[in-house]
């Protein structure tokens, strides 16, 4: 019993040291008097001198290694030095345009999780979800006003075009210049207010969401408010506010998508005529493509790679300048622009824009003479903040959308006698729908809070385009499969197919998922947001080896200590359950949750530190485990948002359930995507190792259970505070005479007359009242008393109104045919064999 006791002492020491991460000569002292305790027999109640023998002197080896380690010429020379002469060796240089994108965002909540500690205190003193008042009365303005005048089956099918007036209201009242100062004439309007402006008017139209969103994302208008000239500044930004210049971006070309770095447009510093003068310019030849209003643009925002041959410029940039950005008039000579591309149907412009030896003059890069070459960190540092915005914002709007539709239809389309939606297998899609439309705009909230206060989020905005775009694809199918035929067939009066059709281009855009997944969440943002890792790269490309060292030794051992610190708290959360993790005060029932997240954050650090110290740069070509990883950062992430999101509400009761629901399938995801990652590490030790510390028992997280699920779906299909609370900041019409209104309107009716219609039904079962086509079954109940001349008329309203939400649009054949194949239209590519 007594060895027992010392061992278990030993452990928690051990222990307790790692995780504190305690100096090295801390160490050596404690295993000198664990070594001493068990030699000298004061254990067994008798004492002798512990050194004698060889044996002895190997139990006493670990203690005189650390101890010499302690000292610091000692340790720099028989570890530091071999250690950081390797890594030299086999770290890949970090290329200059990755340096670009590493330096570009900023870290913040995203390098709490990497280290395994996350800050609930400083979680909660993120912003909430709060506008000025000048935004506010924009928002309930000119926003809804604009999704009043949508039409979207004229913007997507009629027209296949954003119509006149809808451009001229967005012009007129400033959405293409939410980004751009008050001092140059733009709105000037916080990153919040921007998201859900975003979302209010994606709820209504992807397509006219579209058109404001690119001129707030990534484009000229940013780039010139952050790195252009004065003149530039004066002449540009007040047009872009205004909508006098209508802007797009041209960076991704036929070889150049996702890897935009190695574009092939190419731009020759050199003299030339420019006005009736010569004057020192540049000459282009670029083919760009997929570019966002493009087809409708003036002005013509363009990424090429820029060299100097001749060396004219000033300042001796060598003759491989690097990527460098231009704004170009969309009619200079030269430019080849309007052409359109037709992405998934959608009726905003897009298209490619071309050019072959164009001249243009030095004042039009951006920022002029001494911005070239810095082009890539320009793009990469709006982009840091510009992906946290634009697509998740659409995104939460689209789940909120298919959420207030789906619950609406839910409730009115009956089948079996009851509404679809009390239906198990209804209710099993209903509630993903539910739950991405919550977590959506938890996060949302958070990441625009966070990009509003001046944060650059590179790691948080990655992953967020990726999982709420991913989140949205799944709730539209979900929205798709519970409407049935409802939803497949398109027209008028169809809510759905516009975000079926625009769901792809989310996905695709901005950095395919497949990519933000798989090299730039996790594999980029390791090196990042990692605590240590970063200073290890960097002090290892120093070209002072000497001044590399001595950083690189700091770095080196707090990794060290950092790597013990986790699997030690790790066994321990692990072993414990997590009931001493760590938590914030007055958390009341979700302080549970608080502890598995951290106990999770702590396990995720783990995995990832020892991800990257065995696969060292071999870590971008191990996708299938970065992308794990990425979904294991993810999912923590969003779960901090929803404790957030709850506790920025009021923490009302009545969406426990919701909260459940969510945390309990992040946790269940992210300990999956560990697991996985556990599975398929390339190294067996460590496979075994990280197995036995992460799981010492299996798999702790379940899914959320199928009774808190069906909690959740009574909760969204009555009208009330929590459907409304999921669905808030969209449009939401009480039109009858709009699709979208109709079902509002209709659900108001069904609820006020779910009474009278039961007696209707017990009625017809009893064979008093037959419903069929050409009887008049309201009257008939009326007249036997069955029920009152108001609820008759009730009913007999209800009912026309519920056959036109379940009505589908049909059509004379000549209305369909695709306006795109008209006589005098031009299709360049993919013609039919009859045009051939």
């Amino acid at each position: 019993m007594t060895e027992l006791i010392f061992a278990l002492i030993v452990i928690a020491g051990l222990m307790a040291l790692a995780m504190h991460r305690s100096q090295l000569l801390t160490w050596a002292l404690f295993v000198g008097a664990v070594t001493f305790v068990w030699q000298s027999g004061l254990l067994w109640g008798q004492f002798h001198f512990p050194l004698h023998g060889f044996f002895s002197f190997l139990l006493w080896l670990p203690t005189i290694i650390l101890g010499l380690l302690s000292a610091p010429r000692i340790r720099r020379n028989f570890l530091i030095k071999p250690a950081y002469e390797l890594v030299r060796k086999i770290l890949p240089k970090v290329s200059e345009t990755e340096q670009q994108a590493l330096d570009a965002g900023t870290i913040g909540f995203d390098a709490q999780l990497f280290a395994g500690s996350p800050d609930w205190d400083k979680l909660r003193a993120i912003p909430k979800v709060e506008l000025t008042p000048e935004e506010q009365v924009f928002l309930d303005g000119p926003t809804e006003q604009l999704c009043a005048m949508i039409d979207d089956w004229q913007v997507r099918f009629q027209e296949k075009e954003i119509p006149a007036d809808i451009w001229k209201f967005v012009c007129d009242h400033g959405f293409l210049g939410m980004l751009i100062s008050k001092e140059h004439g733009g709105l000037g309007f916080s990153a919040q207010a921007q998201s859900l402006i975003l979302v209010k008017v994606a709820s209504r139209s992807a397509d006219v969401a579209t058109i404001v969103m690119v001129p707030n994302s990534l484009g000229p208008g940013e780039l010139i408010e952050k790195y252009g000239t004065p003149e530039q500044k004066e002449y540009y930004l007040p047009r872009l506010a205004q909508g006098k210049e209508i802007p797009c971006f041209s960076l991704t070309g036929p070889t150049s998508g996702s890897d935009a770095a190695t574009m092939r447009d190419v731009g020759y510093v050199t003299r030339g005529q420019f006005e009736g003068e010569e004057v020192l310019g540049i000459r282009l030849t670029w083919d760009k493509r997929y570019i966002t209003l493009g087809p409708t643009a003036s002005l013509v925002g363009l990424a090429f790679y820029l060299f100097d041959p001749d060396s004219l410029l000033n300042g001796g940039k060598g003759e491989d300048v690097g990527i460098t950005v231009a704004l170009i008039p969309a009619d200079h000579e030269g430019v080849n622009i309007g052409r359109r591309h037709l992405p998934s149907g959608s009726g905003f412009p897009n298209g490619p824009n071309w050019g072959t030896d164009v001249f243009i003059p030095m004042s039009w890069i951006i920022g002029g003479e001494e911005r070239v070459g810095q082009g890539w960190r320009m793009l990469m540092e709006c982009l840091s903040a510009g992906r946290a915005i634009s697509l998740p914002s659409s995104a939460t709007a689209g789940t909120k959308a298919m959420l207030r539709v789906t619950t609406a239809y839910a409730r009115i389309r009956k089948q079996f006698g009851l509404p679809v939606g009390k239906m198990e297998g209804v209710e099993e899609p209903l509630v993903r729908i539910a739950e991405a439309a919550y977590v959506n705009e938890a996060a949302r909230g958070v990441t625009a809070a966070l990009v509003t206060r001046g944060e650059k989020p590179a790691v948080i905005s990655a992953l967020m385009k990726y999982q709420t775009t991913e989140r949205l694809r799944q709730a539209v199918n979900d929205a798709m499969d519970i409407h049935g035929g409802r939803g497949i067939c398109d027209g008028p009066s169809n809510y759905l197919q516009s975000a079926y059709q625009m769901v792809p281009v989310g996905i695709t855009v901005e950095g395919a998922n497949i990519l933000t997944r798989t090299l730039i969440t996790f594999a980029q943002g390791a090196l990042r947001s990692h605590p240590y890792l970063y200073s290890e790269v960097q002090a290892a490309q120093d070209p002072d080896p000497e001044t590399g060292l001595y950083a690189f030794e700091d770095a080196f051992l707090s990794h060290l200590s950092f790597s013990l610190s986790n699997v030690a708290g790790a066994l321990f959360h692990n072993v414990t359950m997590g009931q001493f993790a760590n938590a914030p005060e007055r958390a009341g029932t979700r302080t549970h949750y608080f502890r598995q997240i951290s106990r999770q954050a702590k396990n995720f650090a783990l995995v990832s530190d020892l991800t990257i110290a065995t696969l060292g740069a071999g870590l971008k070509t191990k996708q299938r485990i970065t992308g794990r990883l990425a979904d294991a950062l993810s999912e923590l992430y969003l779960a901090c948002c929803v404790l957030k999101r709850f506790e920025d509400d009021g923490a009302p009761p009545a969406d426990l359930p919701i909260i459940e629901l969510a945390l309990r399938n992040c946790l269940y995801k992210s300990q999956n995507a560990l697991d996985g990652t556990i599975e398929n590490f390339p190294s067996m030790p460590a496979r075994i190792l990280l197995r036995w510390l992460v799981f010492p028992f299996g798999r702790p997280y379940r899914p959320a259970s199928d009774a808190v699920g069906h909690q959740v779906a009574k909760l969204v299909l009555e009208p009330g505070e929590v459907r409304d609370r999921l669905t808030n900041h969209i449009f939401i019409s009480t039109d009858p005479d709009d699709a979208t209104g109709l079902l509002e309107h209709t659900l108001t009716k069904v609820i006020a007359s779910q009474e009278a219609e039961k007696k209707l039904d017990k009625a017809v079962r009893a064979g008093k009242i037959r419903r069929y086509h050409g009887i008049d079954w309201f009257a008939k109940a009326a007249e036997k008393g069955i029920l009152t001349e108001s609820e008759a008329q009730l009913l007999a309203e209800t009912e026309r109104l519920v056959a036109r939400v379940i009505a589908v649009d049909h059509f004379d054949p000549a209305e369909v045919k695709p306006n795109y194949m008209l006589p005098g239209h031009n299709v360049k590519t993919a013609m039919t064999p009859q045009d051939e």
